[in-house]
């Protein structure tokens, strides 16, 4: 078959610009061939090179005493003391999960399985931010029911449990769902694996599933914004086969207690072609591989064909000369295709061959070194100001608070999620210590004492109204929800979804959320060890809003102080930790999207040094156990908080009779629903008072003491007074009746 002759044409078609395909014929010297002008375009892309936001990871804090292994690897690796270490990353796999929900998600599960057990780590908990468009969009309820299989059917079927995560809705995401996947795993430290390719003449090993010829080009895929004929895009999204990768893990974690081996890496996106060129690019060396010799379950496939392929569950290996044996015994003991394709060479060229034929020569540096980096300008939007314009005294007041309250508590983005959740097995390895539904999961770590507290958190509509505060509260967030739990947070990971880079609005939104993040991780001394950046996400034009969401990762020396959401015991005091952090704050509110239909204004303000000292706190106060339940005020205000706790449990409803907590507000349903970033519902029992009055004290912590625990009423002195049932009963049926779901 005569291959297909590289033009300008042809190069632009695979996503390269004119200048990059200059560079290209600068670096070769001459016009490359069909299968090298798909190498650059894949690792020039921008799902893989990071072109458009290189210079702005750049800003954020990467580094700490307990940092492993930052940004650059396969996970990001963070000590937990006792020689052991957690491994972790959150990936998006947005685009394919859109044309194909099923296989986009669960392949999105099966990619940051592999990105976290190549390091050496077995994973232990998996998290998810999943974000659809209006609940009554008539392709929603088949997205979201199609997407939490995938989850479901991957994460249940290899063992590993989903231990939590957040569902949001908008209309921005009408036409470009987001799902983005978190994994994280324990490692000893003397059993971390690189993704490096040393040892001259050392072989390069194939091991996994067959090649076939699904997922060809789904980085490329993902570095575009869809149009009307996305869906014929649908032959580009991989397939997954979660017991193939069952058995992947076990064997290249049996593999890896051996000495056998000097790297490995998981072809993850742009497949064989990242893998080699990244592994050979760490290690400063080159490869020759024979694609002959790749394992194909298709017939007539075409070195191109090859080296794009996405096809799942596989992985590629660099072993010790003489010791391709013992790999290959491994491997078929757990009935897995492996192959020596090819070895590593001291020149820094990555050749490859295909039937006696050089099909590919490129230099490894070039190709990295070389690969473009953008400082793509960047506009404050024309319309920002007017976005941010908010009168609250124009808005009409509700009628009755109490119904709101329960609309609001019933509603698509409050309700209870165990139609999601229940589908997910998130017992499994018993390890799971804190159930969904809390602020923050706690896995045990098996063997110790220790527990990791994990939540993911991002609220777009802040990022929309102001990426730059945006950005700073979903850091925040998402440590004071793992500080709620009793943890200390250690690091994140992240997951950037954004518009089309090339517009001067979106990149103004990416630089300064990425500036808000890394405000708030400096002065929290939270360092960014992974994650991910996810552009065009874009139907038509129209763009998604910024959604920055950050997966915290947290650590509890000692499990048994871990704290949930929920009150649990009749005459427990009720406390307000953050009281005077309360203000009129509807910028950006559920209450203002849900109840009078706009997302305007400001966020709340945010103040990290103040959010540092309140985790602190809370912390300290778990420790001593003198606290029985810690919840964050986020979406919906104190009132909502209040009826979380009250309704959340696994005991069912409980009532409270609290004061108003922010008499100082003109309206009733501005105390109610107003939001406020820094402050945290306690409960506590009453001869726990003073000394967590005298802890609130040593860390300056505005302390309100609101009322008790009890009643069949949830009850806010001179505002509302609703049935503890009632409101259980909206939350815990909203989900499935907002999105016409059975059960």
């Amino acid at each position: 078959m005569k291959e297909k002759p590289v033009t300008t044409e042809l190069a632009r078609e695979h996503g390269l610009s004119l200048g990059e395909y200059g560079t290209v014929l600068e670096i070769l010297g001459r016009t490359p061939s069909l299968t090298e002008l798909g190498i650059f375009s894949v690792m020039w892309s921008e799902h893989c090179s990071y072109k458009s936001s290189r210079i702005h990871l750049r800003k954020f804090p990467t580094k700490g005493p307990r940092v492993l292994q930052g940004p650059g690897e396969n996970a990001g690796v963070v000590d937990i003391g006792g020689g052991l270490a957690v491994v972790f990353k959150m990936e998006s796999h947005n685009h394919p999960s859109f044309i194909e929900p099923y296989q986009g998600a669960a392949t999105g599960v099966g990619g940051i399985l592999r990105d976290v057990f190549t390091m050496g780590a077995r994973p232990i908990a998996s998290l998810n931010s999943l974000r659809f468009g209006r609940p009554d969009h008539p392709r929603t309820r088949y997205l979201v029911s199609g997407v939490v299989s995938g989850i479901a059917g991957y994460g249940n079927c290899i063992g590993v449990p989903t231990v939590g995560g957040e569902v949001s809705f908008d209309e921005c995401y009408d036409g470009n769902i987001l799902v983005n996947a978190f994994t994280l795993g324990v490692v000893r430290h003397e059993r971390i694996w690189l993704g490096t390719a040393a040892g001259v003449g050392n072989p390069v090993v194939y091991v996994g599933s067959k090649t076939g010829r699904d997922g060809i080009h789904g980085a490329t895929m993902a570095s575009g914004e869809f149009d009307e004929k996305s869906e014929e895009k649908r032959p580009t999204v991989q397939v997954g086969d979660p017991f193939t990768e069952k058995l992947l893990l076990e064997a290249c974690l049996e593999l890896m207690r051996t000495d056998a081996i000097v790297g490995i890496q998981d072809m993850g996106a742009a497949g064989l072609t990242s893998s080699s060129f990244e592994m050979a690019s760490r290690g400063g060396t080159g490869f020759l591989m024979d694609l002959d010799r790749v394992p194909q379950r298709e017939e007539g496939m075409t070195p191109y064909e090859l080296m794009l392929s996405e096809s799942q569950e596989r992985m590629l290996i660099v072993a010790k000369k003489g010791r391709e044996g013992e790999v290959r015994e491994i491997f078929e003991k757990w009935d897995l295709d492996v192959s020596v394709i090819g070895e590593v060479t001291g020149d820094g060229i990555g050749r490859v061959r295909w039937r006696g034929k050089t099909v590919a020569e490129i230099p490894i540096a070039a190709l990295t070194d070389k690969a473009p980096v953008y400082d793509r300008p960047a506009e404050r939007p024309e319309g920002q100001d007017a976005l941010q314009r908010l009168d609250p005294a124009g808005l009409p007041a509700p009628s009755d608070l109490g119904e709101t309250w329960v609309r609001l508590m019933g509603g698509p983005e409050l309700s209870d999620r165990k139609w999601v959740y229940r589908q997910y097995d998130h017992m499994i390895r018993t390890n799971t210590l804190v159930l969904p539904g809390s602020d923050a999961a706690v896995v045990r770590v098996k063997g110790t004492r220790k527990g990791i507290a994990l939540s993911v958190d991002c609220n777009s509509r802040y990022c929309h109204l102001d990426p730059f505060v945006g950005g700073m509260i979903a850091v925040c967030e998402a440590a004071r929800n793992v500080a709620c739990s009793g943890a200390e947070p250690i690091g994140l990971s992240d997951c950037l979804n954004f518009g089309n880079p090339e517009k001067p609005e979106v990149m103004w939104q990416f630089r300064s959320a990425i500036e808000g993040m890394a405000k708030a991780c400096e002065v929290l001394d939270v360092p960014v060890v992974s994650g991910n950046v996810s552009f065009y996400n874009e139907t038509m034009g129209k763009g998604i809003h910024p959604t920055p969401a950050v997966a915290m990762v947290g650590l509890l020396e000692d499990a048994s102080k871990r704290r949930v959401q929920w009150f649990s015991s009749v005459g427990d005091l009720i406390l307000l930790a953050g009281a005077d952090r309360l203000g009129v704050h509807l910028g950006g509110s559920l209450y203002l999207k849900e109840v009078h239909g706009r997302v305007a204004g400001t966020p709340p303000p945010v103040d990290p040094a103040h959010e540092k000292r309140l985790q602190e706190f809370l912390r300290e106060a778990a420790s001593a156990d003198l606290v029985a339940s810690a919840h964050d005020l986020a979406e919906g205000g104190f009132a909502c908080a209040l009826a979380e706790s009250c309704i959340s449990g696994p005991g069912g409803a409980m009532g409270a009779r609290v004061r108003n907590p922010f008499p100082e507000a003109t309206r009733p349903d501005f105390a109610m629903f107003s939001e406020c970033q820094g402050a945290v519902l306690l409960s506590c029992a009453p001869p726990k008072r003073d000394p967590l009055l005298d802890l609130a004290r040593r860390f300056r912590i505005t302390m309100r003491e609101l009322g008790v625990v009890g009643g069949e009423h949830v009850d806010i002195e001179g505002l509302a007074r609703v049935a503890a049932a009632e409101l259980r009963t909206a939350w815990s049926e909203g989900f499935a009746a907002a999105l016409g779901l059975e059960g």
